[in-house]
């Protein structure tokens, strides 16, 4: 093996990559590592879990933010005295925090596919914007790739399918609510 490819580290875990040469990237600026990182967060989490785990979760943001919203909208002296409308606006009101949380999610995980589908990585090597610009090798290339498509894509997707799904009711319940 030639010194400018890279190898597998199998005691650092499945998808850490020892440099054979020199790598200039900061450990924690590396596109695999911000992915493991996202794996291991909390919020980043959702999406990355059981197929069930995120409805779940955003049925969950939904029910917090129906009493406020439910309380915001009696002040409307219209829909006080329309309680069926009032019920509906607020519920329409409260798909707002999970769609929210979507898109956040969504930014996330589209900035990690974005760095682990490119050639190059971009990182700060002192902390103070000095903008850094390094060409990955061929093998953290290849695996970066692997990750993208069979990792991160079917998340992005299934926020992707959240978000349209959350819209859709958004929408519908908007239409519901003039109709009323």
């Amino acid at each position: 093996m030639d010194s400018g490819e890279s190898q597998r580290d199998e005691s650092k875990g499945p998808t850490a990559l020892a440099q054979v040469g020199p790598c200039p990237v900061p450990p924690e600026q590396r596109p695999l590592r911000e992915y493991e990182q996202l794996l291991a967060s909390w919020f980043f989490a959702w999406p990355a879990g059981p197929s069930a785990r995120l409805p779940r979760i955003l049925a969950t943001a939904w029910l917090i933010a129906l009493p406020p919203c439910l309380l915001v909208a009696s002040g409307s002296v219209s829909l006080r005295r329309d309680v069926p409308q009032l019920v509906a606006a607020a519920a329409v009101a409260a798909l707002l925090p999970p769609l929210l949380l979507l898109l956040r999610q969504w930014l996330g995980w589209n900035y990690v596919r974005r760095r682990l589908q490119a050639h190059i990585v971009e990182y700060e090597e002192s902390g103070w914007y000095d903008g850094m610009v390094w060409e990955k090798p061929p093998a953290w290339r290849q695996q970066d790739l692997l990750v993208a498509r069979h990792q991160v894509s079917p998340v992005l997707a299934r926020i992707v399918r959240g978000i349209a799904v959350t819209t859709s009711l958004l929408l519908s319940g908007t239409a519901l609510c003039q109709a009323l």
